[in-house]
């Protein structure tokens, strides 16, 4: 029970880390002039950033980097998919605010894991879709559009 509440509490941290880094991502945006330039910026820092905590903390717990290659495509539609999302993120927060931004773009992910869920996508355990998934992802979508219109 303990560790559902702390898993919980970290998506949320996480996308508390989403809604802050939209209005950053759109003013780098209106300092570099390309909203296309600021994605590739923040990618560039983040790879960086993740690039030596894989190194420190691979050598603090004693592990040999070794490289096991996944097929590519899962490089390339991964990151396809990051930068896709940073880039629409960085035009629509000056357009439409953080939070309604964020709603919509949360609405989208639950609208879309609870299809990936029903599937079983990449061998994640298959959930059926329920009323309550669905009202939820309803309700969650219905937020977003009193955010942005009121």
């Amino acid at each position: 029970m303990i560790w559902s509440v702390l898993w919980a509490a970290l998506g949320v941290v996480a996308g508390s880390f989403l809604a802050i880094q939209a209005p950053i991502n759109a003013a780098l945006s209106r300092g570099l002039g390309m909203p296309v330039a600021a994605a590739a910026s923040s990618f560039l820092a983040g790879a960086v950033m993740l690039w030596l905590v894989s190194l420190a903390s691979a050598q603090a717990g004693g592990v040999t980097i070794g490289w096991r290659v996944p097929p590519l495509w899962m490089f390339i539609a991964g990151g396809c998919l990051g930068a896709a999302f940073v880039t629409v993120v960085i035009i629509l927060t000056p357009r439409l605010g953080a939070a309604a931004t964020m709603g919509f773009v949360v609405a989208g992910q639950l609208l879309t894991g609870i299809l990936v869920d029903r599937i079983g996508f990449l061998g994640l355990a298959v959930r059926e879709i329920s009323f309550g998934r669905v009202a939820g992802a309803i309700l969650l979508l219905a937020g977003a559009l009193l955010i942005r219109l009121y």
